[in-house]
């Protein structure tokens, strides 16, 4: 008896385990691009590979008239954090590889939270 149920609970780890790897894509990537205004501007590029597989010559290009940067190999999970300057906030970020992932996004703004009270 407890075999069986110790075979079929193993044979149900091993389908999880089987449909989560397939339901990530080989190459992807995640781009956010923010903007924080105050007493000056503040602006990042998060860049992360999502998928199973390296990504090689991420190019990140922040619009017309600006100097793309170049990530040589972007591994699964890793995350980079780009500080663009003097780039034109109308633009969009555009992110391209070799494997022919590309990603198009506007800077974005975060919402601001007011402080809380302190009584």
């Amino acid at each position: 008896m407890y075999g069986v149920i110790g075979g079929g609970g193993a044979v149900m780890i091993a389908i999880v385990i089987i449909l989560v790897s397939q339901s990530t894509p080989q190459y992807a990537l995640l781009l956010n691009p923010v903007i924080q205004t105050g007493t000056s501007t503040d602006m990042h590029v998060m860049v992360q590979n999502t998928g199973k597989a390296p990504l090689t010559n991420v190019r990140v290009d922040y619009g017309h008239g600006t100097k793309a940067d170049i990530i040589p190999v972007l591994n699964p999970g890793e995350k980079v954090w780009l500080s663009p300057s003097n780039i034109d906030t109308n633009n969009n970020v555009v992110v391209t590889d070799d494997q022919g992932v590309t990603v198009t996004k506007p800077y974005t703004t975060p919402i601001k939270t007011p402080l809380a009270d302190s009584d």
